[in-house]
């Protein structure tokens, strides 16, 4: 049984690495993004903390999977549940390049994205970018908990 949870800041490499994870072991994934603004055929809502368990604990039922997003309060199960926590933890430097270079990409149409990308995006994800550094050792403490089942990649995404 494989239950994996991808986690890291904006830009980190999230979803790249779930993807070629997914792939190489057979395992679905999923955007936690998605299951927190949940899409439909009226626009986009934010689901309740309540909602957004009901949907994971639905999903933890197939046994397998791999989720990927932000560290957010409403999904702090994920970090029992899962067999396996990586945290991308991209150098900052790298993650601001990213970060500018995807809103340009979104701006010209190469890249999709689940939200507006507007200049107000743009300095949101510069925002949380910075209040994840300033409150880092809040997070490196819980990970702790973890420690037995966690990876730490901090480099490129050149994962086996």
């Amino acid at each position: 049984m494989k239950k994996i949870l991808i986690t890291g800041i904006v830009a980190s490499g999230k979803t790249t690495l779930a993807k070629r994870l997914s792939k190489k072991i057979n395992v679905p994934w999923y955007e936690l993004d998605s299951i927190v603004h949940h899409q439909t055929s009226t626009g986009r809502y934010k689901r309740t903390a309540e909602e957004q368990i009901d949907v994971l604990m639905e999903i933890d039922k197939n046994g397998t999977w791999i989720f990927e997003g932000t560290d957010r309060e409403s999904y702090q199960c994920l970090y029992q549940i899962a067999d396996t926590i990586i945290f991308l933890d991209t150098p900052l430097w790298k993650r601001r390049i990213r970060i500018l270079t995807r809103f340009l990409k979104q701006k010209l149409g190469i890249e999709k994205c689940h939200y507006k990308p507007d200049f107000l995006m743009l300095k949101m994800m510069y925002k949380w970018t910075r209040d994840f550094e300033q409150n880092r050792s809040s997070f490196e403490t819980k990970l702790k908990l973890y420690n037995d089942k966690l990876i730490r990649l901090s480099n490129d995404l050149n994962f086996p």
